[in-house]
């Protein structure tokens, strides 16, 4: 059983950056697939970006450029880092863990089983 924790959401104005941060508790670490979506009020969650257990990545086209997805095998933690801001990235972000999925399937949700509690990012 996977349980995640996030952490590093704040408020921060257009242009800066924020860490975030999700914590895995389990002992699959090794094999998941993980991901970061992200849900604006009054619209529907969407992957924002996501790592396979081989370490490729994909990101949404929104966040190219700007974003980083990244983990720490050793402390089993999962990252984003977020640059250069806009106030349309204001959004609760979510960390999400699954297991043995085709990179092209990264940012899709029902491919993930286990969900975090989100963390509030906003822009201003």
């Amino acid at each position: 059983h996977v349980q995640l924790v996030e952490s590093g959401g704040g408020s921060v104005q257009a242009g800066g950056s924020l860490t975030l941060s999700c914590k895995v508790s389990g002992d699959d670490f090794g094999r998941l697939s993980m991901a970061w979506f992200r849900q604006a009020p009054g619209k529907e969650r969407e992957g924002v970006a996501g790592i396979d257990r081989d370490g490729v990545t994909k990101y949404a086209d929104s966040v190219k450029g700007r974003f980083t997805i990244s983990q720490d095998n050793a402390l089993k933690i999962l990252y984003l880092q977020l640059n250069s801001l806009k106030p349309e990235d204001t959004a609760r972000y979510y960390c999400a863990a699954g297991f043995a999925m085709l990179v092209r399937w990264l940012l899709v949700e029902n491919e993930y089983t286990s969900w975090g509690q989100g963390t509030q990012v906003t822009v201003s």
